[in-house]
């Protein structure tokens, strides 16, 4: 247990928008709070610890905290300059640890000493991270002063405000050592009782997963509402490549190498990250060795595989790519209406197009998930997403999601932890794969999930991909008289082609008001959002007529296909897409992540490359040194034939 008092010894680090006051605090100045204004806000995992450093899963980590963090134009921080500078708190503005779900990213702020992240406001993944880690979060910028004059603050101003199971893990120290005392009856989480009352669909999936007793096996409440903590069973549990094994290490420390897992039956591995790794690895990075310390992940998470039974999704056995990424192969194959499922991925909220609540957890979450069979979670309030009218041709999934992280009240944090639901008649017109699209952005807009209550065409989706029947049951709607922390009504009729400008998902633009002629290196059709079928049906409808006549790629522009799944690779080539796309001079990668994750084919080399990409986030860096439009994939393919981003 954590003590009554907690005191901060060592010095503050503002991470500032002004590089040189980062960097005069790390050659060993200190800034008052006024002079390190403005603070960065927005600063996302990538920048934390860029894809490459999470090669490492140990205390190597605490070298290379913000060294992807950019201030102005400039990359401020040097690696070992914060574990150097004897810093204990680190404080930023609004949505601190937007992104990806990367548990590397507080821990390495832990290993480099740091014990309290401070910031305007959280990204949920990154804050519950850091609970779980046992590194202290506050929003009390007001902390800094009375750190510095040397009180040791009270622990209850770390624990105000949280759900009681939340409270107590920060009292804990963390989530092992809380899940330890609840195990041996020491800690015994009050179950809400909130009284009758109507549900959104989000909220009765949960109280159906509430863990009542842990050592029996029970669960379901009759009623939950938001603000209320819980554990709640889950009915999948998924790890991929980056992650398995730095979980693997943390639940050996914790608890021993014999550990025994709870039902590995439900529990499934991916090899999807870094698959083509070594194809687009810089050569600096080569020379550190990080080539090596990347290819050890492969036999690690084999390994922990084997031992535990656990189905493992691997790399083809000819080296051509992977079988799929996690997120699309569990909506696939795998989930069902009704379900919970918990991912090491922030982009897990991808099978909530199926009418399952899934949603993204950190290394600790999902390792003590392996043992417990269950994750904590703080239920959510509920964005209402309402989409009016039906979309015009030509406009997608991704043309919607764009528009919408470009709205007031995503971009000012109102989504924040939210579930972000989708009703309405523009539905209609979006099969299971494009409501993915639409789910699986949650991760951009900052809610804990995005979700579809199922209906014909999620039984229709299944009977294709599975070959099976499934019924839906009357429950499976949200209750009359729900409450929505918001309601955000889209005009869809309105909507035309979307595009955001490099930097942040969030910096949208509608196509029609480019006004300038952005010239591309670079065309990137694929990843989880832009490599599913009907991505890829899409984009075969913008070429098809360009093959047909013998038009190729402009020289000097790159265009690569990457399908998100060998699912749908096989789909695509037996109805001649694949072939299209290669007539007009595509390159057809397998199956990865890939360049969406900065390892593989179609990432920047240069800061002057300009790249037209159908992922889904384009922080700094994110997909090499480069410029990253994102669109939908449509406009990606028209962009590759004109050499210039144009609309389909």
């Amino acid at each position: 247990m954590l003590p009554d008092r907690i005191a901060f010894p060592g010095r503050v680090l503002f991470l500032s928008e002004d590089p040189d006051k980062v960097r005069r605090q790390l050659e060993g100045g200190d800034l008052a709070l006024p002079e390190a204004l403005p603070l960065r806000d927005q600063v996302s995992t990538d920048e934390i610890t860029p894809a490459w450093i999470c090669y490492h899963y140990d205390e190597t980590l605490g070298e290379f905290p913000y060294l992807g963090l950019k201030c102005g134009e400039r990359f401020p921080v040097k690696a070992g300059s914060v574990k150097a500078g004897g810093f204990a708190v680190s404080v930023a503005g609004k949505r601190r640890g937007k992104g990806s779900s990367r548990e590397a990213s507080p821990y390495a702020e832990w290993c480099a000493g740091l014990r309290l992240v401070i910031a305007e406001s959280f990204e949920r993944i990154y804050r519950q991270n850091c609970q779980n880690l046992g590194l202290l979060t506050s929003t009390d910028l007001g902390l800094v002063a009375r750190i510095r004059a040397g009180e040791a603050i009270p622990l209850a101003e770390f624990t105000d405000g949280l759900d009681p199971i939340t409270a107590g893990l920060v009292r804990h120290g963390g989530l092992f050592a809380y899940n330890a005392a609840r195990l041996r009856g020491e800690e015994q989480p009050p179950l809400p009782d909130p009284g009758p009352r109507p549900m959104t669909y989000a909220e009765k999936l949960l109280a159906r997963h509430a863990v009542v007793d842990a050592a029996a096996g029970r669960s379901g409440l009759p009623a939950v509402a938001p603000g209320d903590g819980l554990f709640v069973k889950a009915d999948w549990r998924f790890s991929h490549d980056y992650v398995t094994p730095m979980a693997a290490s943390f639940l050996e420390k914790a608890l021993g190498p014999e550990v025994a897992l709870r039902d590995p039956g439900t529990i499934l591995a991916f090899r999807d990250h870094l698959t083509f790794l070594h194809h687009s690895m810089r050569a600096e990075h080569r020379a550190q060795g990080l080539l090596d310390v990347a290819q050890r992940l492969k036999p690690a998470q084999e390994a922990f595989c084997a031992r535990h039974g656990i189905r493992l999704h691997g790399e083809l056995p000819d080296g051509s790519g992977s079988e799929g990424i996690c997120h699309a192969v569990m909506a696939e194959r795998y989930v069902l209406p009704g379900q919970l499922v918990v991912g090491t991925d922030s982009h897990t909220p991808h099978a909530g197009a199926l009418g399952c609540l899934a949603f993204g957890v950190g290394t600790t979450d999902i390792a003590a998930a392996w043992v417990t069979g269950d994750v904590r979670v703080t239920v959510p309030p509920t964005l209402r997403v309402r989409l009016n009218g039906r979309l015009r041709p030509g406009v997608s999934a991704k043309d919607l999601v764009l528009h919408l992280l470009a709205q007031p009240l995503i971009r000012e944090g109102g989504a924040l932890a939210h579930v972000v639901e989708y009703q309405g008649e523009a539905l209609a017109d979006l099969d299971t794969d494009e409501r993915a699209t639409l789910t699986n952005m949650a991760a951009e807009i900052g809610g804990f999930t995005g979700l579809v209550a199922p209906d014909a065409e999620t039984v229709r989706f299944i009977r294709e991909r599975r070959g099976v029947e499934i019924a839906l049951e009357p429950w499976m709607r949200g209750d009359d008289g729900a409450e929505y922390a918001h309601t955000l009504d889209v005009d869809c009729r309105a909507l035309g082609p979307m595009l955001a400008r490099p930097g942040d998902p969030g910096n949208g633009v509608a196509l029609a008001d480019l006004g300038e002629a952005v010239r591309i290196d670079i065309a990137y059709l694929g990843s989880c959002t832009g490599g599913k079928r009907e991505d890829l049906r899409r984009a075969y409808e913008v070429v098809k007529e360009a093959a047909a006549r013998g038009q190729r790629v402009p020289e000097g522009v790159a265009f690569y296909v990457q399908c998100g799944s060998e699912d749908v690779r096989r789909h695509a080539a037996a109805q001649g897409w694949i072939a299209a796309f290669e007539a007009v001079g595509a390159v057809v990668l397998g199956s990865s992540c890939g360049a969406c994750i900065n390892a593989g084919p179609g990432v920047s080399t240069r800061p002057d490359q300009v790249t037209v990409s159908a992922i889904n986030r384009n922080f700094p860096g994110r997909s090499g040194p480069g410029q990253v439009w994102l669109a939908s994939p449509a406009t990606v393919a028209a962009s590759a034939l004109a050499g210039r981003i144009v609309g389909a």
